[in-house]
């Protein structure tokens, strides 16, 4: 069954990972192309001479692109959110099966449901909220590394306290009732998660003149994004858990 869920949980991630993709096409690219085009805009007015400097030497010729734009914007980004898209199922179906059972009796529709509604928050949006996605021409090239490791850093540290509070609602449900429990953890979770986020450091690389309108868009398509993956992630591995869940049950029958 294990491997029935697995696959079932990457089949779904890739149906999700194409969903995304036409969403981040339609919806997210518009906003990347105009900052591509203020960056290489901005580029060209910093190394244009001005009247006191000396004259530029030859430039050289510029190198072919290996990846044109156009192949990024539709074919790398179908195999890029596909992959994750992959990936992410699969590890959905891993945590599924453990949790399936565990928050009573809920069938795996609700079960896939919720995990994919907790997850969601868990590894994208409250790291997204401290950690905003940037679009070209935002951010200076020498932090990328120091930027990646606290976005990735606060991810896991997100996913660890959600595990924490997660294993702690669930003792507390049995004393208090699932509700109750589930609020304290909850509870729990915004508290710890808000200190740890107060503590690590702030980035803020926006630079001057760059427009508002451009970065809510591609922040506010990064989002709807990710809404859409885990929402058909969750969705759809709930359909086909729950089938594969029931031929079991009918062939134990």
């Amino acid at each position: 069954m294990m491997r029935t869920l697995l696959v079932r949980g990457m089949l779904a991630g890739l149906i999700a990972g194409v969903l995304a993709t036409l969403f981040a096409y339609f919806l997210g690219e518009p906003s990347v192309e105009t900052a591509i085009g203020l960056e290489g805009g901005a580029a060209h007015s910093h190394s244009a001479p001005g009247a006191h400097e000396h004259a530029p030497a030859p430039a050289e010729p510029e190198e072919e692109e290996l990846v044109t734009r156009g192949v990024q914007s539709t074919v790398g980004l179908l195999t890029g959110v596909g992959l994750y898209g992959v990936a992410v199922g699969g590890l959905f179906s891993l945590a599924f099966a453990f949790v399936y059972g565990r928050l009573g009796t809920l069938r795996p529709r609700v079960t896939a449901a919720l995990l994919a509604g907790g997850a969601f928050v868990v590894v994208f949006l409250v790291p997204f909220l401290k950690y905003p996605a940037n679009p070209p021409a935002v951010g200076q090239a020498g932090t990328i590394g120091s930027r990646t490791s606290l976005y990735f850093g606060f991810v896991a540290l997100s996913l660890l306290i959600g595990l924490l509070a997660a294993a702690f609602g669930r003792k507390l449900a049995d004393k208090l009732g699932a509700w109750r429990g589930g609020l304290i953890a909850a509870g729990g979770y915004i508290v710890l998660i808000g200190v740890a986020a107060a503590l690590l450091p702030s980035i803020d690389e926006v630079p001057d003149g760059f427009p508002g309108s451009t970065l809510w868009t591609f922040r506010l398509a990064s989002v709807g994004t990710q809404v859409v993956l885990w929402t058909a992630l969750g969705l759809t591995f709930g359909a086909l858990a729950e089938k594969a869940l029931k031929t079991k049950e009918a062939v134990r029958a």
